[in-house]
């Protein structure tokens, strides 16, 4: 059965997105970004040197894969725009994750703030898909401005304490029409089985990859676990009961 997942007119058939921090070095990031067959892969603008000097992460990227430069580091609307303006201008396509953090103790996106970034950016001609807190109001004005997605934490970034905000995030699935992509907080394999289970399109998982004893062996188990996951949720996932309910009749041959 054909599952992929549309965005903004691009057809990806993995869920598993990824990104590229805390790598040891750029020949096994680049070795786990093309083992993951992730085909979307964000990068913080910040990071990236202009210049295209011999340590350029951008060549690093495999070719088949999105790219999806992030704004991490703004702390306003204004900020993220100029961020997002110096990528597409870099010639870094204009896919854009946009990040908006004024917290330095939990690193916890500012929804305001993003919102005010995705309207002018989505009129700007971005594909815009905002990093955010989850919550359903914020998640409908982020849809209404015309977010290509919405990216709620599963927990603080870094954090690998996995889907910490579950029933909210459950509330969004259920209600908004744009694909919805947990990201932020998945530690591991299962916990984005959990995610794709729960309906969500795809997950977005970086830390837990790159500080992984085996980067690569870990990708790969991630990727297992997104498409285990999603076939789950596409097979209906039996109800659960308080009750016990036996597997096999009570009544029988026994009994006659």
């Amino acid at each position: 059965m054909q599952d992929s997942l549309v965005i903004a007119g691009e057809e990806l058939n993995s869920r598993l997105f990824v990104g590229t921090g805390k790598f040891a070095d750029h020949s096994k990031m680049k070795e786990t970004l093309q083992e993951s067959q992730s085909e979307v892969v964000t990068v913080a603008v910040r990071r990236v040197d202009l210049s295209g000097s011999d340590h350029y992460i951008l060549n690093d990227i495999p070719d088949h894969m999105t790219l999806m430069p992030n704004t991490s580091g703004a702390r306003s609307a204004e900020e993220a725009i100029r961020i997002a303006r110096l990528a597409k201008a870099s010639g870094m396509g204009n896919w854009i994750k946009i990040e908006v953090i004024t917290n330095s103790k939990y690193l916890l996106p500012d929804n305001e703030e993003t919102i005010k970034a995705t309207e002018s950016l989505v009129k700007e001609g971005f594909v815009v898909l905002p990093y955010m807190s989850p919550d359903l109001m914020a998640a409908k004005r982020l849809e209404e401005a015309g977010a290509a997605t919405v990216m709620p934490l599963g927990s603080p970034i870094g954090s690998n304490r996995g889907i910490r905000m579950k029933e909210m995030i459950q509330i969004m699935i259920e209600d908004i029409n744009v694909p919805i992509v947990i990201d932020a907080g998945i530690g591991r394999p299962s916990e984005a089985a959990e995610a794709m289970e729960m309906g969500a399109d795809a997950v977005l998982v970086n830390t837990a990859i790159a500080t992984a004893k085996d980067p690569v062996a870990m990708a790969k188990a991630f990727d297992l676990a997104v498409q285990a996951g999603r076939s789950a949720y596409m097979s209906g996932i039996g109800a659960s009961s308080t009750n016990a309910k036996a597997s096999s009749p009570l009544t029988g041959f026994l009994h006659s």
